[in-house]
This record gives structure tokens, sequence and C-alpha cells, in this order.
């Protein structure tokens, strides 16, 4: 029997509550409007914390708020290359000498494009 009364309430889709007594959460509109020229207006709670920037519903653009609340510029730190992180541990001469002495090896055929192969054959042949 318990299984006939809640059929067609559509289970959590609607509240039987009674909205007497309630009190709710004072609002505010802002309006915002995006450079395509769409002005929309949203409501947020009076202690909520307003952006300055919204999408457009509309068309996706950033929109501003129309009262002249511009968002903060952040800065932004520079983003850090291979070259940047290779600066930090060594220096100038360090990498020159690094790179001669590759230079030196590639030169006198120690190292080349089978090198890796070639260095694990030898192992083997040696181990064997």
């Amino acid at each position: 029997m318990a299984d006939r009364s809640l059929r067609g309430t559509g289970l959590g889709s609607k509240s039987f509550e009674d909205e007497t007594g309630v009190e709710f959460a004072a609002r505010q509109e802002v309006g915002y409007i995006c450079s395509n020229k769409h002005e929309f207006s949203l409501t947020f709670a009076v202690e909520a914390e307003i952006p300055a920037v919204w999408e457009c519903p509309r068309c996706g653009a950033e929109s501003l708020r129309l009262d002249g609340t511009r968002p903060e510029v952040k800065e932004e730190k520079p983003a850090r290359t291979h070259w940047d992180m290779l600066r930090e541990r060594r220096s100038i001469p360090e990498l020159e000498e690094l790179l001669a002495e590759r230079l030196d090896l590639l030169r006198s055929g120690e190292l080349g494009p089978n090198y890796a192969a070639t260095a694990s054959s030898g192992k083997s042949r040696k181990s064997a």
C-alpha cells in the first residue's frame, strides 16, 4: 500500500511544503553588459561577493557590470621556459663546457643517432 501512496508525485521534483513563515534572504539585482551591447541582470544575495565580470548568456562574451566596477588586474608571472629553468641550475660557462664535451663526443663518433642502441647491446655482449 505504501508503494501506491507515492505514485505520481514525481519524487524529489515537487515540494508540498507551505511557504508561510519562510523568510527569504535579502537580494540585490546587478546589471551587466557585454561587448555586443547585450544587457542582462542577475540576482545575488546582499552578502555575496559580486563578480565584476560575467559570461553573457546570449553570445558568451565577457560582460562587465553596469555600475562601472572593473575587475582587479592581477600581476601575472611570465611563463618559465626550459631555458630559464636550466639557467637557474647552471651558469653560461658551465653550459659552454658541457656543449664542448658533447660536440667532441659527437665528432669522435662515440655519440650518434644509434648511440643508445649500441650502448645497450654492448653491455649485453660484455655480460654474456
